[in-house]
């Protein structure tokens, strides 16, 4: 007879425990210290089993009535009822240990293994510290476009657009993780990808004209403060490396008898070994400062801190006060005044000048060619930059620039 309410309410404790049908192998088993739970009894692959159902009264005699149902639904199916359960619990409980914050932990762990910059991994860090403030404690399979766009927006709000494209990128990154790490099916960040506003591309300043660099290296080669700040600014100028390069540099990457600078993978941006031609001009400046300061390991070392390299502001302070303003040049300017005028004076392939910037292609073939048959002409050409260099800060201020042929 099927079980009432006031029925199931009407049982009491015995010394013994004891069975109520409902009926369908669903039935509520009475403990002798009173609890009533609920169980239901079937047949799976020829043999006898239980499936627990839950405790009455928290589950009621209606949902255990459909939870009879659905697992018969799942024995039609072919599918064993207490397995399913099983399974439910464990994604329930990886569902609440598989975090957006949790995984974001393993991934900053992975990316530190994989040997990036400080300065990438201090960049990282930060970008997830966003994210964790509204996403952190959400399951990253749950997390939907939706969820994403909410730290995006605020970004956004205070007028941080190009911030707010980078955390998007990072949160991609985290998710595209878990999901290799099968903790998530599906990437939200795909889905907003038109969602945000597109910042302004303000590009680092530079001096992209033969006049202008003219008196930028003309100023740099009269610099009055410190040697090693002008042999950096210098240096810059002749081998237009990253900044963060230059200031780190070992010691242990020169070969200046081979007139060759490596730099290793863990210190380029693009996390590959990056080999650099020097021309006589940086050598002859790398050998003073070595006189001067190579007891230590770093090249440009801190003022303060001998052990720590140069600040990454002090260049820029450099070229404030020889009175280059923000918008006229910086460090990291030196790059783009090498390309356009490497470029620009049609002697060299393009994709030389590309491989001594470091910049590389996504394609493995070119990446390779890139490395090694560019190389001869990659030496020629940091010598004629270096000549181009002391031809345009030499030259009278009042002369008009020299034609290619005069340049060599």
């Amino acid at each position: 007879m099927p079980l009432t309410d006031i029925t199931i309410r009407s049982f009491k404790p015995a010394d013994k425990p004891y069975k109520r049908s409902d009926g369908g192998g669903l039935y509520l088993f009475v403990s002798p210290s009173g609890g009533k739970l609920w169980r239901l009894a079937y047949r799976f692959d020829g043999k006898q089993k239980t499936l627990a159902l839950g405790a009455y009264p928290a589950v009621s005699l209606a949902l255990s009535r459909q939870r009879r149902d659905e697992a018969k639904t799942l024995l039609a199916a072919g599918v064993d009822p207490s397995v399913h359960a099983k399974a439910e619990k464990l994604a329930r409980r990886a569902s609440r240990e598989n975090t957006f914050g949790a995984i974001a932990k393993d991934y900053i762990t992975k990316v530190e293994k994989e040997g990036r910059a400080d300065a990438t991994m201090k960049k990282i860090r930060w970008m997830v510290d966003l994210a964790n403030k509204d996403l952190g404690a959400v399951p990253i399979a749950d997390i939907s476009a939706s969820d994403v766009l909410v730290p995006l927006r605020k970004l956004e709000s205070e007028g941080k657009l190009e911030t707010a494209r980078r955390l998007r990128s990072v949160i991609g990154q985290v998710v595209r993780f878990a999901i290799a790490s099968a903790k998530a099916t599906h990437d939200p960040t795909q889905a907003i990808k038109g969602a945000l506003t597109t910042p302004t591309v303000t590009h680092r300043a530079a001096a992209t004209d033969r006049k202008k660099a003219a008196s930028l290296f003309r100023a740099i080669w009269l610099y009055e403060g410190s040697f090693a700040t002008r042999s950096a600014l210098q240096l810059m100028a002749l081998l237009y490396p990253r900044p963060g390069e230059l200031r780190s540099a070992h010691w242990s990457e020169f070969d200046l008898d081979a007139k060759t600078w490596i730099i290793p993978a863990e210190r380029a941006k693009m996390r590959r070994e990056h080999r650099k031609p020097l021309s006589d001009a940086a050598v002859d400046i790398l050998v003073e400062l070595k006189r001067l300061n190579g007891s230590g390991e770093l090249v440009f070392p801190s003022s303060s801190r001998f052990h720590r390299p140069m600040s990454e502001n002090t260049m820029n302070m450099a070229l404030r006060r020889l009175g280059f303003g923000k918008g006229e040049a910086t460090a990291h300017g030196f790059r783009a005044t090498a390309s356009s005028l490497l470029n620009e004076s049609g002697k060299w392939h393009p994709d030389a000048v590309e491989a001594e910037l470091g910049h590389v292609g996504s394609d493995e073939v070119r990446r390779a060619y890139h490395r090694a048959a560019y190389w001869d002409e990659r030496s020629k050409m940091t010598d004629w930059w270096a000549n181009e260099i002391h031809h345009l800060r030499t030259a009278k201020q009042d002369a008009p620039d020299c034609d290619e042929e005069n340049a060599d």
